[in-house]
């Protein structure tokens, strides 16, 4: 029987998720929701409907919603537009189409964004089969015998999905594809243990060593995050620590995120990610509300401060996004 995912995106010509030219394919689904994420679209499981009300040009093609989630009045007289009756683009009278919509009666079902003219619906999920996710992937397999690349799961957290990662993964392995599995670590020991021996590198998050501040900010504590690093640590993989860095938030945990990685031997590099308020407009566009406004990124002398703790303990450390990475790597 043929395994389904549900998937986000596929992105060609990574660079920053692991070694060399690779192919990141972000998975929906996460058991966190961290105050400062980036992907909120990759939160839910479900499929969902983005709507940029700025883009709208009214055109009224998305009327052909079955719900009626999304509806139209036309200036003057106030005359729905409906699926039978929509605004044709070519219509150059002077209207005032005005749109709303009701994401209550939205189902997913993706029509709308389909015949969207101005690209103010997109639909975030669609569900693929694993025998298409691998065509997908190892289209680029020359690239990434170029240049030691090869596959990054990503999300989301891919492992609220591991039948599907795992059987990915197999077939990369069998195939002679480096793998590698981008992770929160908040998953059962048997979704990691799954993907694991398929597995070349491990991109691991630390948000806090704190368990009730992690909590705070993500929606859950950390000890079986915790749990799965050490675990991850004992199957002598390559782990590349990623550390999301908020202003205020967990600048002041180096030295306890020292504390609980310094002991661990499959470490390579501890990478730190400055925060950035760039996708506020996401949540707004799928009507989430935004937790992190407010947040500031680290300053330098933040940065500075906790790399140095981090290296202070023996852990190469770098700076993600650094005018040049080299410069502010810990030691050999």
């Amino acid at each position: 029987m043929e395994i389904y995912g549900t998937i986000l995106q596929y992105k060609h010509f990574a660079v920053h998720d692991g070694d060399g030219i690779r192919t990141t394919l972000f998975l929906k689904g996460c058991p966190l929701a961290c105050a400062w994420c980036h992907n909120p679209e990759g939160i839910s499981p479900k499929p969902q409907l983005a709507y940029l009300e700025h883009k709208c040009i009214g055109c009224g093609e998305c009327a052909v919603c079955p719900t009626g989630a999304h509806r139209f009045t036309e200036g003057g007289d106030d005359r729905e537009v409906t699926a039978h009756r929509p605004h044709s683009p070519d219509d150059t009278s002077d209207h005032n189409h005005i749109h709303s919509y009701d994401r209550s009666l939205c189902t997913a079902c993706g029509r709308c964004a389909d015949l969207c003219l101005g690209g103010a619906l997109t639909m975030y999920g669609r569900r693929v089969s694993l025998t298409d996710a691998a065509n997908e992937l190892l289209c680029d397999r020359g690239f990434y015998d170029e240049s030691g690349g090869g596959v990054t799961l990503s999300g989301g957290e891919p492992l609220t999905q591991p039948e599907f990662c795992a059987a990915l993964f197999r077939i990369m392995h069998d195939e002679g594809v480096s793998t590698a599995l981008d992770t929160c670590g908040c998953v059962p020991r048997d979704a990691l243990a799954s993907v694991l021996p398929y597995t070349d590198k491990l991109l691991y998050d630390v948000k806090a060593a704190d368990s009730e501040l992690h909590r705070r900010y993500t929606g859950q504590p950390n000890e079986l995050i915790i749990d799965n690093l050490r675990y991850a640590d004992s199957q002598n993989i390559p782990i590349e620590i990623r550390i999301p860095l908020i202003s205020g938030v967990n600048t002041g945990e180096a030295d306890a995120i020292a504390e609980l990685l310094a002991p661990l031997k499959s470490v390579e590099v501890v990478r730190i990610l400055p925060y950035h308020g760039y996708a506020e407009a996401k949540y707004a566009s799928l009507g989430i509300k935004y937790r992190g406004r407010g947040f500031e990124p680290p300053s330098r002398e933040l940065l500075d401060e906790f790399k140095s703790k981090l290296q202070g303990r023996g852990l190469k450390v770098i700076i993600s996004g650094a005018k040049n990475e080299c410069e502010v790597s810990g030691d050999e």
